[in-house]
């Protein structure tokens, strides 16, 4: 149908009007409400801009929300539109039971039909802690408003006897430490009050710092906007430029299906691999890539991409710094730069121009040793990779730049965990039939099987091996870890146990082979007992419990880690089958 004589849509209040069956009514009765806030017909008359509101009590993240939005609004005010804000649910990732990527997809539901829901021409997402920034882009893209991601920034560090210190990494290291008796009690909670010495996300190359990097990878954050320390006068900077920014697109028309396209995704992918980032941020990738159409990232994609990009940042896990020792250093546009021969220079940006074009206007770099050239990487490529195999025929993947070189390539015999109550109850068993060559599985932490994809893949290392000296074994699981940690771990293994994958069917005594360089993870049996042992696991499994509420939605529609652990129903493509 031809749209050229057709009227503009409704802006400002007039927009999204509730459904009275008289339009003029709902206006009138609208205005009325929202003057009782004290606000002027002459207010009333501009655009709307929406700010998510994700402060909590509960999420120490997001503690300067209240600051950011004053700072959004302020730049909104100054370019001429009316803020709002309002709330959207917030996760934390150590305040979620059973763990905050079972809420992600709620919380992504929630932040699209209430911008679908809402009057507002455009909207600043804030954002910070871990399933946040992928749960509001999630929703933000399935809306198609023109929207601009705003981190919460990252926390400053710590000291403990004179150790810089900093959530997460340190927080495993000091609680390994303390597994293997090197630390006491009275030393563990010393450390842990320096640990997280402020506001603001973890301050190393966690999941949270992870999303925020791809954010402004992706094209739908500030340039310079991931790094600044969350207590920092340069995050309320970033956020008055975001304000600023909003109302920029909504003039422009700029929604998130006209900037992301798949060279923005394969643009994401590659800072990724360069951060050495959270293999959290994998499945959060294909996520959001589901939300558009056309894309179709897959794991081939981010392992192809991944096998011609090297780390280049010196930080945790992977490294030895910060989340502020890379913002000293220049932060994203400094590592967006060394990458340029790898990158899509002309993919398109929220400000309407391209990454080179952004990229050339930015302050030049200055001489630091955090962001390596491509000439001189930590890691040679490949940090994150996705392996495959009778074990894995989906795909699994690690991070080996953080993991032990000698056990990149392995084999030895595993000792299985049907789920993490058992792994509770027996991984420090004097018992427990284990050597440092054995392969430690954990079995049902998949997306349906704990439900939520639980961070229980960084198995602890059994006592008895800790106080032998060992620090890190080959661990396997169908579930995530944190981006903070480090090991020889293998994660996201698809499909899950609980639909029946191989991992279901992996017994005591077998032997598992890893090799990362080939790609491969196998469990060697033959195909015929493989074969005859999913047939009796599937036979033994009696008819899916129903079940009521979020759960029972969440168990019916959820997809694979392949897949991003999306709804089906909210994918581009998503059907309900």
């Amino acid at each position: 149908m031809d749209q050229s004589n057709s009227s503009p849509s409704p802006t400002g209040l007039r927009s999204r009007l509730t459904s009275y069956g008289d339009e003029g009514f709902a206006l009138f009765l609208r205005k009325a409400f929202i003057k009782g806030a004290g606000l002027t017909d002459d207010a009333l008359d501009r655009p709307i801009i929406g700010i998510i509101d994700t402060s909590s009590d509960f999420n120490p993240c997001h503690g300067n929300v209240a600051s950011l939005i004053e700072a959004v609004k302020r730049g909104v005010l100054l370019s001429g539109a009316l803020p709002m804000a309002w709330p959207t649910i917030s996760l934390h990732e150590s305040f979620a039971h059973p763990t905050s990527m079972y809420l992600r997809n709620l919380m992504s539901i929630d932040t699209e039909e209430m911008i679908r829901a809402q009057p507002m021409d455009a909207v600043v997402l804030i954002g910070g802690c871990d399933k946040t920034v992928p749960a509001q882009l999630m929703g933000a893209i399935s809306a198609n408003t023109p929207a601009i991601q705003l981190v919460t920034g990252p926390m400053l560090t710590g000291s403990h006897k004179g150790v810089r210190v900093g959530a997460c990494t340190d927080c495993r290291k000091y609680w390994a430490r303390y597994r293997a008796g090197e630390v006491d009690i009275e030393e563990l909670a010393q450390v842990n009050n320096e640990l997280v010495p402020g506001i603001g996300t973890c301050g190393v190359m966690g999941t949270a710092s992870t999303m925020a990097c791809i954010a402004e990878a992706l094209g739908i954050s500030p340039l310079g906007s991931a790094t600044p320390p969350a207590v920092s006068s340069a995050r309320r900077r970033v956020a008055e430029q975001a304000g600023v920014l909003a109302v920029e697109m909504f003039k422009k028309g700029i929604t998130p299906a006209q900037v992301l396209k798949r060279e923005n995704f394969e643009n994401a992918v590659t800072v990724l691999q360069a951060l050495g980032g959270s293999t959290n941020a994998i499945v959060h990738l294909l996520a959001i890539a589901g939300r558009v159409s056309g894309v179709n990232l897959t794991l081939e994609d981010i392992d192809r991409i991944g096998k011609k990009t090297p780390l280049l940042l010196d930080l945790k896990p992977s490294g030895v710094n910060y989340m502020e020792d890379f913002h000293n250093a220049g932060g994203v546009p400094v590592l967006l730069r060394n990458l340029a021969p790898l990158l899509h220079l002309d993919a398109l940006t929220i400000t309407g121009k391209t990454l080179r074009e952004e990229l050339s206007s930015y302050p030049p770099s200055h001489p630091q040793l955090i962001v390596r050239p491509l000439s001189d990487p930590l890691f040679p490529a490949g940090a994150l990779a996705v392996l495959h195999g009778n074990l894995a025929p989906n795909g699994a993947v690690i991070k080996q730049s953080a993991a032990s070189k000698s056990l990149l390539r392995h084999s030895g015999p595993a000792v299985v965990f049907s789920g993490v109550a058992d792994m509770a109850k027996r991984i420090d068993s004097e018992d427990l039939q284990v050597t440092k060559d054995s392969v430690l599985v954990l079995q049902n932490i998949g997306p349906i099987g704990a439900p939520g994809m639980p961070e229980a893949g960084l198995l602890p290392i059994p006592k008895k091996m800790s106080r032998q000296g060992v620090t890190d074994m080959v661990r396997l699981s169908d579930g995530r870890m944190s981006g903070t940690a480090a090991g020889t771990i293998v994660l996201h293994i698809a499909p899950e146990t609980a639909v029946g994958g191989p991992l279901a069917v992996v017994r005591d005594g077998d032997v598992i082979a890893i090799d990362v360089e080939q790609r491969l993870l196998r469990l060697d049996i033959s195909v015929e007992e493989l074969e005859g042992r999913l047939r009796d696991w599937k036979e033994k499994q009696g008819a899916p419990k129903s079940e009521r509420g979020y759960r029972g939605l969440y168990k019916k529609a959820v997809l694979g880690a392949e897949k991003g652990v999306d709804f089906e129903f909210l994918r581009a493509d998503g059907t309900c089958s």
